[in-house]
């Protein structure tokens, strides 16, 4: 099965095209095309992702990826097609929320001769609403025109999904934990199968790539924030810079699976208002790295002893790890170790190529969807942008 998916949820625009193969006990993927362009250069001024600038961008941005995608997958072929008006006019409606996107798809689908391809796979939540409705809408408008079905997926199990693109990775043995740990999300997820899932932890205020981009703000780094505190962290570990400062570890013995980063957000705050005046102007390198390395373990000793609580919970035989913020180093290596300390686990990271916002990650997420429920293939789903989805409870 050739799938093409699309992934919008924020501020990533991204395309591609997989062929898809084998049962749900052995799922395996070959990505024929695949293209994705930031938004990272243009957010920066605003220290995180504008909505409105988002979806501009995606509405721009959309068109070119999924030709360069369908060229790289050797399904471009062009010529003039003669679609009736009356079916430019549903397409029109199908983009009313994106007007500006019409324009652009007539054109290029004009001239594109229809591939074969055999569904849609799109991100329809949880994320940026008006950025979710760039994706849904053009993927409505594709289904409609090439008369083939469209499948809206949960971004969430999209990064569950992703590990299975890694061979050495593909075995999931159930029941399973995901751990999910990006901007706008810090979750803990019991897998029994795949497409039956259930959130047994979650934040209850900032997520853990929320606290990093705040953190970061409050020592003068640059938008995305995360990847530089990590890089300050490691900085401190690395030249052995005194340990200094203290944060605390929160919700550490709250007896439940919830996390909650904000209260530690707010201690990185009164460290510098108490030591450096309230000015990170104020601190030196050393001051920085010591502080970063210090909400870094903060972090981490969370995620761990959470981890293992869940764990011993549910008697887990795989973690997977997902998210945009595992591409740090160091969570990926503390991970790692539970894999050492545990010898009946297996720990299952995507790779760091994989740990942002992607499309082939909601096609995998795509594939299973249909291999769980075929009639999605014959049956219009009734797709819209959900800015805060929920899984869906399987009985």
């Amino acid at each position: 099965m050739k799938i093409l998916s699309i992934e919008t949820s924020c501020d990533e625009t991204a395309v591609c095209i997989v062929e898809a193969e084998g049962g749900v006990e052995s799922p395996s993927f070959e990505v024929l095309g695949n293209a994705l362009f930031s938004q990272v250069d243009l957010h920066k001024e605003f220290g995180g992702v504008f909505p409105s600038l988002a979806k501009r961008e995606h509405a721009k941005n959309l068109p070119a990826l999924f030709k360069k995608v369908l060229a790289e997958a050797n399904f471009l072929a062009e010529k003039d097609n003669d679609y009736s008006e009356n079916l430019w006019k549903e397409i029109e409606s199908i983009l009313i929320k994106e007007k500006e996107l019409y324009p652009s798809f007539r054109n290029l689908l004009n001239t594109i001769i229809k591939p074969d391809i055999n569904a849609v796979v799109v991100t329809e939540g949880p994320g940026l609403e008006p950025a979710l409705w760039v994706g849904v809408s053009f993927a409505l408008a594709l289904g409609k025109l090439w008369g083939i079905p469209v499948i809206g997926v949960n971004h969430m199990e999209g990064h569950i999904a992703s590990v299975l693109m890694n061979p050495e990775s593909q075995k999931v043995d159930f029941p399973a934990l995901a751990v999910l740990i990006s901007g706008g999300h810090t979750e803990i997820v019991k897998i029994d199968g795949w497409g039956k899932y259930k959130v047994i932890g979650e934040t209850v205020d900032d997520a853990v790539g929320e606290a990093f981009d705040k953190t970061a703000r409050m020592l003068g780094l640059p938008y995305p924030g995360g990847p530089e505190v990590s890089k300050l962290a490691e900085l401190a570990r690395t030249q052995n810079i005194p340990q200094v400062a203290k944060l605390p570890r929160p919700m550490l013995h709250s007896k439940n699976l919830n996390f909650s980063f904000s209260g530690l957000k707010t201690a990185v705050l009164y460290y510098i208002r108490d030591n450096f005046a309230g000015k990170y102007e104020n601190m030196t390198l050393d001051n920085k790295a010591d502080l970063a390395r210090e909400f870094e373990s903060s972090v981490l000793e969370v995620l761990e002893t959470k981890t293992v609580e869940a764990l011993d919970e549910t008697g887990a035989k795989t973690l997977i790890v997902a998210g945009g913020v595992i591409a740090s180093s160091k969570i990926r290596e503390t991970f790692f170790g539970l894999e050492t300390a545990r010898t009946d686990l297996k720990v299952r990271i995507p790779e760091k190529s994989l740990a942002t916002d992607n499309a082939i990650m909601i096609a995998c997420a795509g594939y299973l969807k249909i291999l769980n429920e075929p009639t999605v293939l014959s049956n219009p789903q009734n797709i819209v942008a959900k800015g805060n989805l929920k899984y869906k409870v399987v009985v």
